[in-house]
């Protein structure tokens, strides 16, 4: 099924009799398929409207990201939150669309100063497991009263609805990049080297540590003087032992973190932990020194690559993360695991919300399979 309009994506959902696979360019899908009928999503594709002046655009679901991508380059601008691109991570090669962006909230190093992709989003519109048509949001950014289920779909990954349109405010392209790198650093002294950097007012918008090669990074943005003044600055705060990429070595640094180059098409399990910047020491204690680790945002996101053997370390980990608080997922090597959830479990308190909520906009259970 390729539904070409909202209105007959209403259609196929108000008459389903069974689950639904909802597809767009099963670029960012993790853990098995589990079945349903395929629904594909690229038929509702196309910028609707983008207003450079205003800093928004809107898009059918289906839109290539390549698109919206390229037109907001023509105008000098981009999407704050630095999409990833996970394709060569979980082996796949399709074509990533601004629906499954939205679905599953990809956010990359830019988080940590431009907000998640959530936060650029200003407005949907969806299906419901009923086949009704709802709009949240608009086309600014506002405050308002009532449910905001544009939030609360980002990163839904499709369980509650389908996405049929996005809107998102975008950002001017800074003039130039540059990065502070530093080797050598073991995990708590990066970690509160970035914590430094992060509240300085230099307004850093890349802060990662990765265990292979003990390497630790900051960027900044903007205008070339400011950054070229921010820089120096920041460099003198963290004193002696920063080495200078210029921009074209910095975008590359960056575009290999946000994509977890590293670990693409090698053998082993992928976690994606979330936890408080200052747990990332920790974290990497509980997976081992044998471990590789990419640490995003600030010490908040960590990526690590585990072997394909025994529960691929999820006991030691998420036992951590239920005393100091984080989630885990399983974003690759689930076909190895098979007895470990690839979703983090839930407390029971948030499992009855979750479950209430996939109820009220999903009674059929049409939309359980968790797809992006």
């Amino acid at each position: 099924m390729r539904p070409t309009s909202e209105a007959e994506l209403a259609e196929i959902i108000r008459t389903a009799t069974g689950p639904l696979a909802i597809e767009g360019g099963d670029t960012r899908r993790i853990g098995p398929s589990g079945g349903g009928a395929p629904l594909d999503m690229t038929g509702l594709a196309g910028i609707s409207l983008y207003e450079p002046g205003a800093l928004t655009v809107v898009a059918g679901a289906g839109t290539p990201l390549a698109q919206v991508e390229a037109a907001l380059a023509a105008e000098g601008q981009r999407l704050p939150f630095e999409v990833p691109d996970l394709r060569g991570l979980l082996g796949r090669n399709g074509v990533s669309t601004i629906g499954g962006v939205a679905s599953a909230n990809a956010s990359g190093p830019r988080r940590i100063q431009a907000g998640a992709c959530r936060d650029s989003l200003i407005g949907i519109r969806f299906v419901s497991g009923e086949g009704n048509v709802i709009k949240n949001g608009g086309r600014v950014m506002k405050n308002v009263t009532g449910y905001d289920l544009v939030k609360l779909l980002a990163g839904a990954r499709g369980s509650l609805g389908v996405l049929s349109e996005v809107s998102f405010k975008v950002l001017p392209r800074p003039e130039t990049e540059a990065t502070l790198l530093c080797r050598g650093l073991t995990p708590a002294q990066a970690a509160a080297a970035m914590a430094k950097a992060l509240g300085s007012p230099f307004e850093v918008t890349g802060a990662a540590y990765e265990t292979q090669g003990t390497v630790t990074a900051l960027r900044i943005e903007g205008m070339e003087g400011s950054v070229g003044y921010r820089r120096a600055e920041l460099a003198r705060l963290l004193g002696a032992g920063w080495d200078v990429l210029d921009p074209a070595a910095s975008a590359a640094h960056w575009g290999a973190v946000r994509d977890v180059s590293a670990f693409a098409g090698v053998e082993g399990a992928v976690w994606r932990i979330s936890v408080k910047p200052g747990d990332m020491p920790a974290v990497l204690a509980a997976l081992g020194a044998d471990v590789p680790a990419i640490c995003d945002w600030g010490g908040g996101l960590i990526w690590a690559l585990v072997p394909l053997a025994g529960d691929g370390k999820a006991a030691p980990l998420r036992g951590l993360l239920a005393q100091i608080g984080g989630h885990a997922t399983l974003m690759r090597g689930h076909e190895h695991l098979a007895d470990v959830p690839v979703f983090h479990p839930e407390p029971a308190a948030l499992a009855a919300l979750s479950e209430g909520l996939r109820r009220k906009f999903d009674p059929k259970g049409l939309f359980s399979q968790r797809s992006a």
